[in-house]
């Protein structure tokens, strides 16, 4: 109750959980299972453990907290920085193999040998306006960039980061793009395998977006020894930001059990 107006209100309004009708306590059941296991679940798996009767709450669910996977304000990357993009394919909502493949832009920390904290997003084509604003929005000003020789990359300097292109175009080495650019190859392969394995490469393009903002979440935290400090985690940034319908997630289209 406002203390000013006397106005009432739910505990729940402007959070993910809004106008649900669930007790709380299956959400948070359902923010366990995802948080807890390695490679996350598919909508199939929820509705099965919670006993949801309806497949389409179970999909809703988790499409609602892979929009809570992002925290609001979160820090950029620094640091030395590889960055590179693939091509994802997937599956339309009649489950048919589509032709066309979605880029996906990737960017890694270099924390030794090893990789740091990650960003992905899809973009619509590979230019130099979209991959800059990419690189500004993902990766802190001064920090060291390391990309392949495509000239769109190039004005990175004058962004205020430093720069290095490698030339993978033309070499004999079959495997001089994994070896040169190993971080984000290897982020690329993990993605490729994430989403055939957990969700059958069941993906729907429309939604691609909030399956990279899952695994970027995961993979971040993929060092994390409390699954305890997770689901505190993500139940926290599902009260942060606005609720979404059903209608806002499909987009105005009937959901079909693809995934």
């Amino acid at each position: 109750m406002c203390q000013a107006c006397r106005h009432q209100t739910s505990v729940t309004a402007s959070t993910i959980f809004q106008d649900t009708r669930t007790p709380l306590t299956i959400w948070f059941r359902a923010v366990w299972y995802v948080t807890s296991q390695k490679n996350g679940t598919s909508a199939a798996n929820i509705q099965r453990i919670l006993g949801l009767r309806s497949y389409q709450t179970a999909w809703t669910w988790l499409h609602k907290l892979r929009r809570a996977m992002v925290r609001p304000g979160r820090d950029k990357l620094h640091g030395r920085v590889e960055v590179d993009e693939t091509f994802v394919e997937g599956e339309d909502s009649q489950g048919i193999w589509v032709s066309h493949k979605a880029v996906v832009v990737i960017a890694a920390e270099e924390d030794g040998r090893g990789i740091g904290r990650i960003r992905l997003a899809r973009i619509p084509s590979p230019t130099k306006d979209v991959l800059h604003e990419f690189a500004r929005l993902a990766i802190e000003p001064g920090s060291f960039v390391h990309t392949d020789g495509l000239m769109a990359w190039k004005g990175l300097k004058k962004l205020g980061y430093r720069h290095k292109a490698t030339v993978l175009l033309g070499r004999k080495d079959k495997n001089a793009a994994s070896r040169l650019l190993p971080r984000v190859h290897r982020v690329a392969s993990l993605l490729k395998r994430w989403l055939l394995g957990t969700h059958q490469g069941a993906v729907e393009p429309a939604h691609l977006d909030y399956y990279l903002d899952e695994f970027t979440f995961r993979f971040n935290r993929r060092t994390s020894r409390s699954r305890g400090k997770l689901f505190y985690r993500l139940l926290q940034q599902a009260v942060e930001i606005p609720p979404t319908t059903y209608r806002q997630i499909i987009g105005g289209r009937p959901m079909e059990e693809s995934e």
